[in-house]
Parts: structure tokens; C-alpha cells; sequence
């Protein structure tokens, strides 16, 4: 594996197939570690991802005092929900 972070997506594909993988049942014991270790770093990989995300989408979505505003997916202040 490179030394570079893949992109989270990336990390989620890979992730993916290491559970194909070790779901079969044909990877032989040693192996089967290797694979779960590595699938254990990719998942906490992709847990600080999100986390890293949802930090970012909290500061992008608080008011002028810095407190949280929930609003549905997709709206915009001053967008018409009524439609």
C-alpha cells in the first residue's frame, strides 16, 4: 500500500472487498489476520474522515454566535421550503 492516505471512498472499497474476502472463509488463518488488521485501520481510517467532516459541516452550519442551526438537507436561508 502506499505511504499516501487514500481517499476516503477508496478506503471504503477497499474496506469492502477485505470483508468479501474474510467472509468467504477461504483466506487461511494468518492471512485472515493480516486482512482483519488491515480492514481495522481503513475502518478507523474512514471513522476520523467523517468525524473530520462532520466537525467541518457544524462550523459551516453555525449562526454568527457560533451555535449549531439545524436545517433539512438541501436548504439554504432564505430558500422557499414551501414547494
Amino acid at each position: 500500500m502506499a505511504s499516501s492516505k487514500p481517499t476516503f471512498e477508496k478506503a471504503m472499497k477497499q474496506l469492502e472487498l477485505i470483508v468479501q474476502e474474510l467472509e468467504s472463509g477461504t483466506l487461511p488463518l494468518e492471512k485472515s489476520l493480516k486482512k482483519f488488521e488491515e480492514g481495522m485501520a481503513l475502518s478507523r481510517y474512514c471513522n476520523e474522515k467523517l468525524e473530520e467532516t462532520e466537525r467541518r459541516i457544524s462550523l459551516l452550519t453555525a449562526d454568527e454566535e457560533g451555535n449549531p442551526v439545524e436545517a433539512p438537507f438541501g436548504s439554504e436561508k432564505g430558500q422557499d421550503d414551501s414547494l
